[in-house]
């Protein structure tokens, strides 16, 4: 049985965690997430998600 889970999802409760436990600052989450949007339209976007996709796949053991 695999079992699917976002990484947007995963991210969420890492930042989440962070903030509860390590006192990471409102502004820091704010800013670490207007870097995600910026750097999501940038030239370097699609080369980051083959690397993430290749990753995960790798962990996995897909492919």
């Amino acid at each position: 049985m695999a079992i699917s889970i976002s990484l947007v999802f995963v991210f969420a409760v890492a930042v989440w965690m962070l903030h509860r436990y390590a006192g990471l600052k409102a502004w820091h989450a704010i800013t670490c997430i207007l870097f995600g949007f910026y750097l999501a339209t940038s030239s370097l976007a699609p080369e980051i998600r083959t690397t993430i996709t290749a990753i995960v796949h790798a962990i996995s053991g897909q492919g």
